[in-house]
């Protein structure tokens, strides 16, 4: 019975409207990327994501986001070879950066977020 109870408040909490802290810790997880890809979030993260369901989701999501695209980015070097990753990196890098901006912009409205091309490595 107690089971029970914890999952329904777990599923509850998992669909409240972010607060204003959380908006913001998520925030700054794609605002910080662009100075330290990996540590800044990375501590947000971790610090937060016990504190805010939305924040571990907005981790997640960010996480996913940036092993993708340094994979996108290793393919795109490779195809340096037969010319064509020439146009394909910059084109990954644009993207990157236009991507962070509108997922900084949606953690900041309490939105979930997964960029495009980004592969779901955690769930």
């Amino acid at each position: 019975m107690a089971e029970t109870d914890y999952n329904q408040q777990t599923y509850t909490n998992v669909n409240q409207e972010p607060n204003s802290d959380a908006r913001l810790m998520a925030t700054l997880i794609y605002v910080l990327s662009f100075f330290t890809s990996l540590i800044a979030p990375l501590i947000i993260w971790l610090i937060k994501r016990e504190d805010s369901p939305f924040v571990d989701r907005a981790g997640k999501n960010y996480f996913n986001f940036l092993l993708s695209y340094v994979i996108w980015s290793i393919i795109g070097t490779i195809t340096m070879l037969i010319l064509i990753g020439f146009v394909l990196l910059p084109i990954i890098v644009i993207l990157n950066f236009i991507f962070t901006i509108v997922a900084a912009v949606k953690a900041y409205n309490g939105e979930d977020y997964l960029p495009p091309l980004s592969i779901r490595f955690f769930k």
